[in-house]
């Protein structure tokens, strides 16, 4: 679908323009609609396998917060409009039929064509509109960047095989890169 440059938009001039049938994916970044990549295989099989243990593990405690994955829209503001890799959301309120509206409380991005993107703008959104746990997965140098925003600016970084503790969740839950992507059968 071709975008007009330069104009800028707002989050409901964006959901009007682009239809919730539309098999491609955007984002509205401050008013820039962008068009996003598909990702690759590792990138989707770390997003599948981490989706899991986090749901599992909520479930397990019957937590009241819900995980969804990418293509599902988050309004971050009146001008911005991200779909995360994963997220975690703790406020049934903030939901419509369409999107989360608000922050979430945990936010996974993956990397994949997007570095850049991940580390610079995303963190920048991430952190100025309220988000409380934000994970960088780098799939190219096999480590987790993890930033509590609520305590401090700089990342906890992890490498895949070290167990990386679930801020949201005071670390009683761990993940571990390495086991997620090890078969069960091995």
């Amino acid at each position: 679908m071709p975008i007009p440059k330069g104009k800028k938009y707002t989050a409901d001039e964006f959901f009007a323009l682009i239809p919730e049938s539309n098999s491609e994916r955007y984002e509205l970044i401050k008013g820039e609609i962008i068009a996003l990549a598909a990702p690759n295989i590792v990138h989707q099989r770390i997003s599948g396998e981490l989706s899991w243990k986090l749901r599992e593990f909520i479930k397990r405690k019957k937590g009241r917060c819900e995980v969804f994955s990418a293509p599902t829209d988050v309004q971050l503001s009146f001008d911005t409009v991200v779909q995360p890799d994963i997220f975690i959301a703790c406020d049934p309120d903030k939901f419509d039929d369409q999107k989360y509206n608000g922050a979430p409380d945990l936010v996974v991005e993956i990397t994949s064509t997007n570095r850049s993107d991940d580390f610079i703008r995303k963190l920048a959104l991430y952190s100025e509109s309220g988000v409380r746990e934000y994970w960088i997965v780098d799939t190219l140098y096999k480590r987790v960047m993890v930033y509590f925003f609520e305590q401090n600016d700089f990342p906890n970084i992890y490498t895949f095989d070290t167990p990386i503790p679930v801020g949201i969740y005071n670390g009683e839950l761990e993940i571990n890169i390495d086991k997620l992507m090890t078969p069960a059968d091995s």
